[in-house]
């Protein structure tokens, strides 16, 4: 397979799966990666820093519908319950910790979809990837060193605060919105822990985010991390 600083490698994600990590990183140098809980500020941060420094943002939020379109039931189990679930089912009838146990993107189904994009995108402008689908463990196999990828951990006042300012649009379409809306955030606590812990065990970079923090000092800390 080429891997020319100037070439673009588009595989399926069977080949994907084949191709030696060693061969991805390099390929993947142009990458940087911004994962963590949901409510962190990924998005916008990663959009701070692209126009800083002239980047492109790569966002696994806006891919998720492709990705689901391209699973089958095979490679994407969870995700197939997932669709056939009604709202009550989803986010009222189970307890935070059957949903985070049982979501797809949470066990890194559609990972591949992720570095099959990125592996199709041009290498000669950098690239922030930025989303809470990029897992510490799967994402640091790609990583040239450690400076390439950060993980932000919102406290729970940030994420509520983040999550009351987006809206409440899942909760709203179950038939009991405050349920669903306090499984969300216990949800989203649950999963935070355990991407600080994944951080932790792999010495990956993590930022702590609570709600003394402005946009500007999160994006420069996330800018010094990046040795950007």
């Amino acid at each position: 397979m080429p891997v020319g600083a100037g070439s673009v490698v588009i595989l399926d994600l069977m080949d994907i799966r084949s191709v030696p990590a060693t061969v991805l990183r390099e390929r993947l140098r142009h990458v940087r990666w911004i994962g963590g809980g949901s409510g962190a500020g990924k998005t916008t941060i990663a959009r701070n820093l692209a126009t800083r420094h002239g980047l492109r943002v790569y966002s696994t939020d806006e891919a998720m519908r492709d990705h689901a379109a391209r699973s089958t039931s095979d490679d994407a189990p969870l995700l197939s319950r997932f669709r056939a679930m009604d709202m009550d089912e989803r986010w009222v009838n189970r307890s935070p910790e059957t949903m985070l146990e049982t979501f797809h993107w949470f066990h890194g189904e559609g990972f591949g979809f992720i570095v099959e994009d990125l592996l199709g995108m041009s290498a000669e402008t950098g690239v922030i990837a930025e989303g809470f689908r990029l897992l510490p463990r799967l994402v640091a196999p790609l990583l040239p060193t450690v400076s390439h990828g950060v993980w932000l951990l919102p406290t729970p006042e940030f994420r509520r605060a983040a999550f009351d300012r987006r809206g409440w649009d899942i909760p709203a379409r179950t038939r009991h919105p405050e349920r669903a809306a306090q499984n969300l955030l216990d949800r989203a606590r649950l999963f935070t822990d355990r991407i600080r812990n994944e951080t932790t065990r792999l010495h990956l970079p993590a930022i702590e985010i609570d709600t003394a923090m402005i946009e500007t000092d999160l994006t420069d800390a996330v800018g010094r991390a990046f040795r950007l």
